[in-house]
């Protein structure tokens, strides 16, 4: 199976999964409140999905795993404000736990694709 669109990535569905989780609960009555907060947070989530698409769009697996560490580095910054927002009781423990599963399965899987692109003599068409 060939995938020629970023949105047929299953890391990319799954940071647009947490960027959805982290959006509805920065809804949340105390938690919206915090402006700033809530911006980073969303930032950081959205900031994942949004390298894995920039990068998969590029011309080469440089590119692209430039782009991914990049998600990477966003990833690490939206699990640490997880527990900052855990630490000023925003969200529960359920939902801190939730989010540390979701950020520890985007980490393994973004490594594992960085690792399969450098190890691939393919350049161009990610995957076929």
């Amino acid at each position: 199976m060939k995938i020629s669109r970023f949105e047929d990535l299953e890391i990319w569905k799954e940071a647009r999964e947490l960027c959805k989780v982290v959006r509805r609960i920065t809804k949340k009555d105390k938690f919206s409140k915090e402006f700033r907060f809530v911006s980073q947070l969303n930032s950081s989530s959205g900031s994942i999905m949004d390298n894995i698409a920039e990068g998969f769009d590029r011309d080469g697996n440089k590119e692209f795993i430039q782009f991914l560490s990049i998600s990477r580095g966003s990833k690490a910054e939206t699990r640490s404000q997880v527990y900052r927002a855990f630490d000023a009781e925003y969200i529960t423990i359920a939902e801190l736990e939730d989010l540390l599963i979701r950020t520890e399965s985007l980490r393994i899987k973004i490594n594992n694709l960085i690792i399969y692109l450098r190890n691939s003599d393919k350049k161009g068409n990610k995957f076929s």
